[in-house]
């Protein structure tokens, strides 16, 4: 006890002041006295109380066996180890075939020193860890945290010695009885409508990974409503499939629309789109505007019912006011008592580098979206004169669909690149912690997939059919016009193109993700066995004793070794790829669900396998992840909640400007036979050729556009004039003034739309609060109780020393 206090002392004198790191420090040092009171205590009464032999290694280093000591390898192999045996780890050497095995287990004095500083800390003093025995998840964490900032004579830490192949992988082990006992209660298929035990996940995998099961299955849960309302506005659509007036228009037409290209294209009835009518309308009616508004108020009860939710298990997890910055301090101080503080540093020369090379990467996404518009541009036309009928009939649906699927791969690809960028924009900033360097990658990381995955939908959402002119003057790329929307409106490209990304990217980035491990689970139990057939069995009944009292044999150790070794590799992103995956899917269901209804129901269906599919993989066919310890799934909530602004935008502006339901509204009510006073005709009757206006061949503009092939009907028929999409005047083509009514009608709708959801969401974030009154009052009754505790033991020391 002399040595530790004595050790305590000198970490404390190399402290500075000026930051919260420092008042840290000089906290832990006001209460050394207290440490020197309670000495005779501690002799008597440690922090841990008194446990037989541990059987289960902290962690596992692998190497490759190098036979020449001269080696550089060799040699920084032993220097590594060395210094871990300085920090008194006990190292276990056992080699196999061509690979060197090293079991690391930590000392005890190692945890009760962590204990102690986390009872003198400023935030993490609630936690239950600093009493009683240190778990497994706690031991791993410690172990994780020394290893990574153990550095050999050269400078160089494990992670540098990894790149430069001294060391192959270093990976915790499982622990069989808990191991098994998840896989019946949680990690199995038959359970996909059994509830989590999100405390057992805590206590083998943290709270890190707690917290992530336990937020998805509250999504989950909340998507039930959500996908329920989205099925009847679409039952809503589909009742009136074969009903509604303006279908019945479309379908009945006689209108000859103008060629949708230049060159190959000819014109084409309007009645030809039939099908392609019926189907916008089950997305595109008044069912989808009360939809939107739901989704946004939804969001946003979302994450204030989340944030109680999560209240009340960190509460009970007693880490309600853990900092992780304050937890990595203590960690610095258990691996090197002599540490000093990282200080926090900003330069704005490193800040403007990561501004610039944020910049280059967004024009390099949104150029990549450019791209993408260009090749429905070019595959448009080409399909139109292609040799199977119905490729040529339905060309640019085809276009947009196979625009879909080379955004998709565009997707796959770019996640790489985004990845690797992001790590480069965290080492330039050169942050003080591992958390603020976490949050850094997390905002940048997703920022990036974002712009990725929602440039082309935002182009297809609001600037399709709206920027590419009109007969006598279409815009072009490259000598290519663009794209142009159907007459019954946009909306539907803008599902089709949500639908396939979604689809695409949840079931095969599932089957990947299942695969690989399982393949890897496969072939690691043919290593076993053929380990098992090369030693023999092992007859102890020692190394079969689950409580851990009895060290076990080599044999018994290698076979647990290698069980885990060969099992897929899990790192830092693992848990944040499965984050990343889930908060992109929120952003589809909740951004463009206008769009596409159906969204929520896709959602929820991926998500009850997805939960499963994810806790076999961790459970029994990946490595175990680092546990950490947190209480919030941290920067994700204020990018879920950026995510919900953004949806009640982006919501507004597909119903007042993507589909057509504030133009049907402004006929309806002004233009329409209904506001002319006529009860003869339904109120829409017309409307579909109302929004059509006509190009005559006449005009030399429009007759430099078209060629007279063009210009000949499928029957043969020579036609001087055709009809197109807009508002504008047939011999001029200037605006109508209905275009400026209906644009004006669409802005008052946009702005009103989100005044009115803005206000409901503040209203449901004030109406429902963060913290139940159940937590308020257990924290305060235990912040009561430890304040007594301490008075008591302030007490007994005085008699003591009296």
């Amino acid at each position: 006890m002399d040595l530790k206090r004595t050790t305590l002392r000198d970490m404390f004198s190399h402290s500075n002041s000026g930051n919260r790191s420092n008042m840290f420090f000089k906290s832990a040092q006001d209460n050394i006295e207290l440490w020197d009171r309670q000495k005779d205590d501690y002799s008597s009464e440690p922090l841990l109380p008194s446990t037989p032999s541990h059987r289960t290694f902290d962690y596992v280093l692998v190497a490759h066996k190098v036979e020449d000591d001269t080696d550089q390898r060799a040699q920084r192999q032993r220097a590594f180890i060395q210094q871990l045996q300085k920090k008194n780890m006990t190292v276990t050497e056992i080699a196999h075939d061509d690979k060197v095995f090293f079991g690391i287990r930590a000392p005890l004095e190692t945890f009760q020193d962590y204990q102690y500083l986390l009872k003198v800390s400023d935030s993490c003093n609630w936690c239950g860890d600093v009493k009683g025995a240190v778990n497994q998840a706690t031991r791993i964490r410690i172990v994780n945290f020394i290893l990574h900032h153990t550095f050999i004579n050269t400078g160089e830490n494990f992670e540098e010695l990894l790149k430069k192949d001294v060391f192959e992988t270093m990976f915790c082990l499982h622990e069989r009885k808990k191991q098994k006992q998840l896989q019946e209660k949680w990690a199995r298929w038959s359970g996909l409508f059994v509830g989590q035990p999100v405390s057992e996940v805590k206590s083998y995998f943290g709270e890190k990974v707690a917290l992530y099961y336990l937020w998805l299955g509250w999504y989950t849960k909340l998507l039930v409503p959500a996908a329920a309302l989205g099925v009847v506005v679409f039952l809503y659509g589909l009742a009136f499939f074969n009903t509604n007036p303006l279908i019945k228009e479309v379908c009945n037409s006689s209108v000859i629309m103008c060629p949708r290209c230049d060159k190959r294209c000819t014109v084409w009835q309007l009645s030809d789109t039939c099908t392609y009518a019926k189907v916008s309308h089950l997305f595109d009616n008044e069912g989808t505007v009360a939809f939107a508004m739901f989704m946004a108020i939804w969001a946003t009860l979302f994450l204030e019912l989340w944030k109680r939710h999560r209240a009340g298990h960190v509460c009970q997890w007693k880490v309600y006011d853990w900092c992780e910055e304050e937890e990595e301090l203590i960690l610095d101080i258990v691996n090197d008592p002599n540490c000093k503080p990282k200080q926090f540093r900003h330069s704005y020369l490193r800040s403007t580098l990561v501004l610039i090379m944020v910049t280059l990467m967004m024009s390099l996404i949104i150029g990549l979206a450019h791209a993408l518009v260009v090749f429905r541009v070019v595959a448009a036309p080409l399909l139109s004169e292609g040799s199977w009928e119905f490729i040529r009939d339905h060309a640019n649906t085809v276009a947009v669909m196979l625009g879909a699927v080379l955004h998709y791969v565009t997707i796959q690809l770019m996640t790489r690149v985004n990845r690797w960028v992001s790590l480069k924009l965290c080492e330039i900033e050169k942050l003080n912690s591992f958390a603020a360097t976490e949050r850094s990658f997390t905002v940048k990381m997703f920022t990036f997939q974002f712009f990725t995955l929602f440039s082309s939908l935002f182009y297809v959402a609001f600037f399709l059919g709206r920027i590419n002119g009109h007969p006598g003057d279409y815009v072009r790329i490259a000598g290519w016009r663009l794209e142009e929307c159907h007459p019954s409106g946009c909306l539907t490209d803008l599902f089709i193109q949500m639908a396939i990304i979604m689809l695409l990217k949840q079931t095969l980035n599932n089957i990947v993700e299942f695969t690989g491990p399982w393949l890897t689970s496969c072939l690691s139990r043919n290593t076993v066995k053929k380990l098992q057939r090369k030693c023999g069995h092992c007859y102890r009944k020692a190394c079969r004793d689950e409580q851990g009292r009895v060290e076990p044999c080599d044999i018994c150790k290698l076979q647990d070794w290698l069980r885990n070794y060969h099992l897929a590799n899990t790192d830092a992103f693992s848990l944040f790829n499965e984050f990343l995956e889930m908060v992109v899917q929120f952003s589809f269901t909740t951004i463009f669900v206008a769009a596409f209804p159906l969204a929520p129901l896709l959602a929820l269906i991926n998500n009850i396998f997805e939960i499963r599919l994810d806790a076999i993989k961790m459970v029994r066919l990946e490595r175990r992840l680092v546990p950490r310890k947190t209480n919030d799934i941290g920067v994700w909530t204020k990018v879920l909640e950026a995510i919900g602004v953004l949806a009640v935008i982006a919501n507004g502006l597909v119903i007042g400007v993507s589909s057509d339901f504030i133009p049907r509204l402004v006929y309806r009510y002004r233009y329409g036979s209904c506001a002319t006073g006529s009860t003869q005709t339904h109120c829409m009757q017309g409307y579909v050729n109302d929004t059509l206006s006509m190009a005559f061949v006449s005009h030399p503009a429009v007759a430099k556009d078209f060629l007279p092939l063009q210009m000949v009907t499928v029957d043969g028929v020579n036609v001087t004039q055709c009809s197109y999409r807009d508002y504008r005047n047939n011999e001029d083509y200037t605006f109508t003034s209905q275009f400026w009514c209906v644009l004006a009608v669409r802005f008052a709708f946009v702005i009103l739309f989100e005044h009115v959801v803005v206000v409901c969401k503040f209203i449901a974030a004030w109406f429902v609060p963060n913290n139940p009154i159940h937590v308020k009052n257990d924290r305060l009754h235990d912040k009561l109780s430890r304040l007594k505790e301490e008075l008591r033991d302030k007490k007994r020391s005085k008699s003591t020393d009296v």
